[in-house]
């Protein structure tokens, strides 16, 4: 009769820790009674961990998992999107040094969360399952323990660019976790699987593994095959009702950590020595209704932005870091351009580099006549490829290409029909 008592109870704490889910969810801010509730149904959580029963332990292993799988699946979409939320947190930590294994560290940080929450789900290694996820766990509650206190990064990017949640909405979040992960960790020999054995569940682990990095490099390599940005195939990013806007830019000294707002474009932008030492952080926009969000400047610092959303057949290249375009990229580029030439229509070039750069570009290339600057990290929202090609329409994303998928002038013309 007790060990029932306590069953009931062991289902009582997965509900409570449910519905504190669902308000977290609503509840961006920081909330005492509701980090008290957390707690105390995590001291719970720990007290009868030995009393849940086989259904009971089943239910976490499948909530747990399914979070997993759904947070993995958010950011395998577009690995690029956490390469970039990565390289804040080694700006924010003063790890600079460690940018150029940015990207692989976070795909096999992806695929690792892939397949803990699959083999969870399908009770596949559930021992070492469970150990995977415990270590996860504890890496992601410090680290969105530590954005929740001091606001290093915001938005972690816990489920990639398709749900923004505040940090203590993510450090909720992943306390929420650990109350169905408690049970598992102090249950974990009573979890086996009896229906394949051990060397079947580590086929099917690496064939899972195998197939997700195959999906994690196709989107790299290629466009996310579903985008959660603004700048998405269909979208109108032209204003209904144009007023202009103020937009303020935040930049931070990369020596002293300090902060300093400009309004835009009235920034020292073009001095070198000052776009060295201080980097951008964030921006801000005040009355208007552009709905682009951001603002593309010529050379002299004039505020172009209209030209993306009143001109007709516009193609754009995107290249937040033009310096590292290789000279095969640079040549897919000028086919574009002939082609875009030979029909009447019109292009441009967006970047973030500097001034000096581009004038080195034109002096070698003619198709750099358009070139325009804006923020980069807008640029990398518009095309997840450096370079990246859109084609828009009066303001309306027609299509999107990366830089191994330009488009044949068939294609193109196609396209534009």
């Amino acid at each position: 009769m007790l060990n029932k008592k306590y069953e009931f109870i062991s289902f009582v704490i997965i509900g409570l820790a449910l519905l504190c889910a669902v308000i977290v969810g609503i509840n961006p801010s920081f909330s005492l009674p509701l980090l008290i509730s957390i707690l105390v149904l995590l001291s719970a959580s720990f007290v009868f961990s030995k009393r849940y029963n086989k259904a009971g332990l089943t239910l976490c292993r499948w909530l747990v998992g399914s979070l997993f799988i759904f947070s993995s699946f958010m950011k395998g979409v577009d690995p690029l999107g956490t390469e970039y939320k990565m390289l804040d947190y080694f700006i924010a930590y003063g790890i600079e040094w460690m940018n150029d294994v940015a990207l692989p560290l976070s795909v096999l940080l992806i695929l690792a969360e892939f397949i803990v929450g699959t083999c969870l789900l399908l009770n596949i290694l559930p021992r070492l399952s469970v150990l995977g996820a415990t270590l996860l766990m504890i890496f992601f509650t410090s680290t969105t323990f530590f954005d929740a206190m001091y606001d290093l990064v915001p938005d972690c990017g816990c489920f990639g660019t398709a749900i923004k949640m505040s940090n203590w909405q993510t450090f909720f979040k992943n306390l929420i976790i650990n109350i169905m992960l408690i049970p598992l960790i102090f249950n974990n020999k009573n979890l086996v699987n009896k229906r394949f054995t051990n060397s079947k569940q580590w086929y099917v682990a690496i064939f899972l593994m195998i197939l997700f990095i195959c999906f994690e490099i196709g989107n790299i390599r290629h466009l996310p095959v579903i985008d959660f940005m603004d700048w998405k195939v269909g979208k109108d990013m032209s204003p209904k009702e144009y007023q202009d806007a103020d937009i303020y830019l935040t930049f931070k000294n990369k020596e002293t950590g300090k902060t300093q707002e400009y309004l835009s474009p009235d920034y020292p932008w073009k001095d070198s020595v000052w776009m060295s030492q201080w980097e951008y952080i964030s921006q801000r926009s005040t009355g208007g209704s552009n709905s682009l969000g951001f603002a593309i400047l010529d050379s002299d610092g004039d505020d172009v932005t209209d030209i993306l959303y009143e001109t007709e057949s516009l193609f754009v290249f995107v290249a937040p870091y033009l310096i590292d375009v290789t000279e095969k990229d640079l040549k897919e580029c000028q086919r574009i351009v002939e082609i875009v030439e030979k029909n009447g229509f019109s292009y441009l070039w967006i970047t973030s580099v500097e001034q000096d750069y581009i004038h080195k570009l034109q002096n070698k290339y003619d198709f750099f006549d358009e070139v325009y600057y804006g923020d980069e990290l807008e640029l990398k929202s518009m095309v997840r490829s450096n370079p990246g090609l859109l084609l828009m329409n009066s303001g309306v994303v027609i299509d999107k290409w990366s830089k191994i998928d330009f488009p044949t002038e068939k294609q193109l013309l196609k396209q534009l029909k």
